[in-house]
């Protein structure tokens, strides 16, 4: 087994690494067209929906601020922030940002995200594979220190949010 997948062997039902790499950064900008449109189209409709309930008024208002401070370079800043990927995008469309502008910003944050990700998580996964195949016990060690590591840092960032809350409560 080898940690890196050759680009031109077959990989996913049949398709080169390469283009399926291609493939689901073609999808990934056309996920945030359609972001992008759903709030255009809703406008504030939008605010009243189960996800924006989900979400939250206060966070909706930061991003707004973000967006209207930095417009389409939020857009491509959002890429590289885990909550903001699936919300900036929207308030964008609802704010109704540039779309030209939107349209540069996102395609630049997919060709420069997307490839980070899609090769450094198969180096991830194959490297634990192939630390699987050579250990079984530390590819166990390794997986089980990854996942609390991962329970560690939610559950660590819950407390701050509740602190957060608790010293707001007590400051109103």
């Amino acid at each position: 087994m080898n940690g890196i997948a050759d680009p031109t062997r077959p990989f996913w039902l049949g398709l080169p690494y390469w283009l399926v790499g291609a493939i689901l950064i073609l999808a990934l900008f056309g996920a945030f067209q359609v972001y992008y449109w759903v709030g255009r189209r809703l406008g504030e409709k939008l605010y009243d929906s189960r996800v924006a309930a989900r979400v939250g008024r206060e966070r909706i208002e930061k991003i707004e601020h973000v967006v209207e401070k930095w417009g389409a370079l939020a857009v491509y800043g959002c890429f590289w922030v885990p909550m903001l990927r699936h919300t900036l995008p929207w308030v964008a469309g609802a704010l109704r940002v540039s779309y030209p502008w939107y349209v540069v910003a996102s395609a630049l944050g997919c060709l420069t995200w997307a490839p980070i990700w899609w090769f450094g998580l198969t180096a991830l996964v194959w490297g634990w594979l192939e630390l699987a195949a050579r250990s079984p016990v530390t590819a166990g060690v390794v997986a089980v220190l990854a996942v609390a590591a991962a329970f560690w840092l939610v559950v660590r960032r819950r407390r701050k949010r509740r602190a957060a809350a608790s010293d707001k409560a007590l400051v109103s």
